[in-house]
């Protein structure tokens, strides 16, 4: 059997073994780890097609040449602001991030915009943001802001022009 086939198909048979011999022996961590996944699951069926429809949209009513404006090789500064910006307003995570970057990048946008609206994703969104001035305070999440945003757009500029150079390209999914 090939690692990827293992990896595929191998781990979450083990991790589902592991879960229903939890419930059956009552083993506290199975059975949580069990009820957490279903709580995702459930989460995600209920994110996924919508933001799937919603990125549908996106790719059809969107002209291209807006993103490019906004988003493309002259668009300076200003782009990585509007992707922090759309970044902040992603739900579900880093799981819908990478479809929305996917498709700013076909329709445009620079490397280092993609990458940055990836950083951005993982650290500026919106409901993230408010738990955390709650249990942290809103200092600490300005400071957070102010040292994690300008190093998201540094790597992502310099790995973007790597990038580049390099010719790279997402492959389709």
């Amino acid at each position: 059997m090939t690692g990827k086939r293992v990896a595929r198909w191998g781990l979450p048979a083990a991790f589902l073994l592991f879960v229903a011999v939890s419930v059956l022996i009552e083993i506290p961590a199975g059975v949580r780890a069990g009820e957490h996944f279903l709580s995702f699951l459930r989460e995600m069926a209920l994110i996924v097609p919508a933001a799937f429809v919603l990125i549908g949209l996106f790719e059809v009513w969107v002209p291209r040449e807006r993103v490019e404006r906004h988003l493309g090789e002259g668009a300076g500064l200003s782009s990585h602001i509007w992707s922090t910006l759309l970044a902040g307003t992603t739900v579900g995570g880093l799981v819908l991030a990478f479809p929305v970057a996917y498709a700013l990048r076909r329709k445009g946008a620079r490397f280092a915009v993609v990458l940055s609206y990836l950083g951005a994703a993982g650290v500026a969104r919106v409901p993230m943001t408010l738990f955390e001035i709650s249990f942290l305070g809103a200092g600490f999440t300005l400071i957070r802001y102010a040292v994690a945003l300008p190093l998201i757009v540094l790597s992502a500029e310099l790995l973007g022009r790597h990038l580049d150079r390099s010719g790279f390209e997402i492959k389709s999914p």
